[in-house]
């Protein structure tokens, strides 16, 4: 195994895992404001769930997008 390819990889996905869910959270956010389900002072729980083939993960992060 090539650690440093190994780690590269991670971290490739990590950021496009990072701003692609960061831009689908803020569009959806923005069309609950806009559509009146938000009052824009929330705090909405949120769980990620990281799994990856051919390995025994599965883990949930959570925690909260506050929005004031």
């Amino acid at each position: 195994m090539n650690d440093e390819t190994f780690k590269h990889s991670i971290r490739k996905l990590l950021k496009t895992v990072g701003v692609q869910s960061q831009q689908q959270i803020e569009q959806a956010v923005q069309q609950a404001l806009d559509e009146g389900r938000l009052q824009g002072n929330e705090s909405l729980p949120a769980i990620v769930t990281l799994k990856v083939a051919g390995l025994d993960l599965d883990v949930e992060f959570m925690g909260d997008i506050e929005l004031e």
